[in-house]
């Protein structure tokens, strides 16, 4: 395992899969080195390729609504994706990019040690919750894996295409901000 000074080195000039070619910069990830709550989504879009931070385009600037709804401060968590670099078009990232990407991941979750991991959406949910995953019928429920706690929200990119999803989603919101409360020392 690479602590994070040389897992971010790695990353940043992984050659690993055809994304290389296309990226702007690798989004490595963002927050506390000792958060107790890590979020990980599939992959960057535009805005993200372009800053290297995760999160910060549209989609990111509701996720920080989000957060402000449960008084959760975005410095108190960690941000990841499935994949560092950007798929073109923000197609979902194919599983040959996926897993040569997820060691980064993997190695991510070793040195946090979160104990609630926040899938955003259906492709995180998939990889690491369970294969075949139904955000629509499973978002918002708890899943032990390896002693963490992990559950699903919609991402936030599928709450800005259909707003309807909004009030499940805040009820999701609602039961992470308990468990939170529940288990971690340090996160409010």
């Amino acid at each position: 395992m690479l602590d994070w000074p040389e897992l971010e080195s790695a990353c940043l000039s992984c050659q690993k899969c055809a994304l290389a070619e296309t990226r702007h910069n690798v989004v490595f990830g963002d927050g506390a080195r000792n958060a107790e709550v890590m979020f990980i989504g599939e992959g960057p879009g535009e805005q993200e390729d372009l800053t290297g931070k995760p999160f910060v385009g549209k989609a990111g600037k509701l996720l920080d609504d989000m957060l402000t709804l449960i008084n959760l401060d975005r410095s108190k968590i960690f941000i990841g994706n499935t994949v560092k670099c950007r798929p073109p078009q923000n197609r979902d990232p194919l599983n040959v990019e996926v897993e040569a990407c997820i060691s980064y991941l993997r190695n991510q979750v070793a040195l946090l040690r979160p104990k609630i991991i926040v899938c955003l959406g259906r492709i995180a949910a998939m990889r690491l919750i369970r294969e075949d995953f139904k955000i629509t019928k499973e978002h918002g429920q708890w899943f032990e894996k390896a002693g963490v706690q992990m559950m699903a929200i919609y991402h936030p990119a599928a709450l800005l295409r259909d707003p309807r999803k909004r009030p499940e989603t805040f009820e999701d919101l609602k039961v992470l901000q308990a468990k939170i409360r529940e288990i971690c020392t340090h996160t409010y």
